[in-house]
């Protein structure tokens, strides 16, 4: 499989207010990429960029090939599209709506239209103004995937719906997948990212400041390892070791508290098995953390 979506150095200006800058990227066919960031760092951007709305001021974005700007028609044949505010005529009912967009697609398999608005718990009777934010939404994700697209593109997808019905989405999401679905989403939600995608990008300020696996993402923050002791040991023997970055210690000095830099515990183990250890026990970074490193200011660590 090779790349979905490649983008190559696009730029977005709005003059004095900040767009996105030379975004660099590719999207492998099949895999779930997340795009994280706060509101305001660029997502919409580049999505509505990708989505052939918006004219690049420099750079390029392809979609199987096809120009997103120049062939934006063809591109849309192919995407299945969640705007992070779904909106439509007021007086359509969710089931004129579902039918007006798959006409448009060239017709769509009513009986997955339908377990669909079952799957979400969607009353598809009622007037799109009497819908409330979280219904929009469940509307909005059924005319995305009720065609069965390639491509998805889905734009901050779980605002306004309940923990069952989030639930209910990332289980659409994954078969999706598993029949040949290459998804691009959108989200400041980090749990969100962190327990669908396989790689995420992290944007900042319009830049993307890091491209990477979720798995590979956890290890650049720092690991917590709490090591406890029948007896006192030398803590200063912990503290020397190279990954270890910071320590406290607990108990009079039976527990270990040790701030651990990457992915490698192995001379921590080795350390605390000469001095028998009783457990041993490592927390992993969340995602949260991760992200928030990146938005540290200027010069406190954060990559830019």
């Amino acid at each position: 499989m090779g790349a979905l979506i490649d983008v190559q150095g696009l730029t977005k200006s709005y003059g004095r207010n900040r767009g996105i800058v030379d975004l660099t990227f590719q999207v492998e066919e099949g895999e779930i990429f997340g795009f994280l960031g706060p509101n305001g760092a660029g997502k919409t951007t580049t999505i509505r960029t990708l989505m052939g709305f918006l004219r690049p001021t420099a750079g390029r974005a392809t979609i199987v090939g096809l120009d997103c700007w120049a062939q934006s028609t063809a591109v849309k044949r192919l995407v299945g599209y969640l705007p992070s505010e779904f909106a439509f005529d007021p007086g359509m009912t969710g089931a004129q709506i579902l039918s007006y967009l798959g006409h448009l697609r060239g017709g769509v398999d009513r009986r997955y239209v339908a377990a669909l608005c079952d799957r979400l718990d969607f009353d598809p009777g009622k007037r799109f103004r009497e819908y409330s934010r979280g219904n929009r939404q469940k509307l909005g994700i059924i005319q995305a995937f009720m065609h069965r697209p390639r491509l998805l593109i889905l734009d901050e997808p779980t605002g306004g719906l309940d923990p069952l019905n989030q639930q209910e989405f990332y289980r659409i999401l994954r078969e999706a997948q598993a029949e040949g679905a290459t998804v691009f989403l959108s989200s400041h939600i980090l749990p969100e990212v962190e327990h669908t995608c396989q790689r995420v990008g992290i944007v900042r300020d319009g830049r993307l400041v890091e491209i990477n696996e979720v798995e590979q993402l956890k290890r650049l923050r720092q690991q917590t390892v709490v090591v406890t002791f029948g007896r006192q040991v030398p803590s200063e023997e912990f503290a020397s070791l190279p990954e270890v970055e910071d320590l406290k210690v607990e108990r009079d000095g039976r527990e270990l508290h040790l701030h651990v830099r990457g992915g490698d515990l192995s001379a921590v183990i080795r350390k605390a098995a000469e001095y028998n250890a009783q457990n041993l026990t490592v927390q992993e970074p969340s995602l949260e953390e991760i992200f928030m490193r990146f938005y540290e200011p200027e010069g406190v660590g954060a990559r830019a």
